[in-house]
């Protein structure tokens, strides 16, 4: 698989990760919190939970190919965690 692939494959799980979370913290959990419904937290916190995984995992395999620096490493990884921030390192790293 090309470089391209590799960059446009974690771009989509950059975009789909943070889409979810921002769900799961924006709707989601209102919804159970607040409305009494918890279904929406177990579907959509399921679909973030196996983004992340694969957005780090992604930081990770991209490492090497993109010759990031341990500290853009770090920042990546920091950004998994922070609303919007798959969105910043999909503009500024890929």
């Amino acid at each position: 698989m090309g470089l391209e692939n590799q960059i446009r494959i974690f771009r989509w799980i950059s975009i789909l990760e943070g889409i979810s979370f921002l769900v799961l913290l924006f709707l989601a959990m209102p919804l159970k919190y607040f409305f009494d419904l918890p279904q929406m937290v177990r579907v959509v916190g399921m679909a973030h939970g196996i983004l992340f995984v694969a957005y780090v995992l992604g930081a990770f395999i991209m490492y090497k190919p993109l010759n990031w620096q341990k500290q853009t490493l770090a920042i990546a990884l920091a950004c998994s965690v922070v609303p919007f921030g798959p969105f910043y390192i999909e503009k500024k790293y890929l």
